[in-house]
């Protein structure tokens, strides 16, 4: 991650890490097609996810409709925020191939204050309107 000056105005905003905390998402793709898509509709203009992770080489096992499956898949890891959840969610949704992808949150307990910090300025609308 780059190096980037604290920004004084974190204190005026209303979606700050402490106001808002930081919600880890998993999201597994078939394909890298799949992820770039994904990527693309929560890192773009709407600033849904501050950094995602790509995990290649993962193996999924499963149960799906009675069967059991293996696939090989890329895992996702997104960092957002408790208030652009359901948007990222929605919008992984629709970016997604699958019928049902998984769209796993997990809130971080705790974590370094800057990065916390870093990952509430990186989301949601420019210039602090949350």
């Amino acid at each position: 991650m780059r190096a980037r000056a604290a920004s004084a105005s974190m204190a005026t905003m209303s979606c700050s890490a402490e106001a808002n905390p930081v919600v880890v998402v998993y999201v597994t793709c078939p394909d890298a097609a799949a992820c770039d898509k994904v990527i693309d509709a929560v890192i773009g203009k709407d600033r849904l996810a501050a950094c995602v992770n790509i995990v290649p080489g993962i193996t999924s096992v499963y149960r799906w409709k009675g069967e059991v499956q293996r696939d090989a898949e890329t895992l996702l890891i997104m960092k957002t925020t408790r208030a652009c959840l359901e948007k990222l969610q929605d919008a992984v949704i629709a970016a997604h191939p699958y019928e049902t992808p998984e769209v796993l949150a997990l809130e971080a307990v705790g974590g370094s204050a800057a990065y916390l910090k870093w990952v509430a300025d990186e989301t949601g609308p420019v210039g602090g309107e949350r």
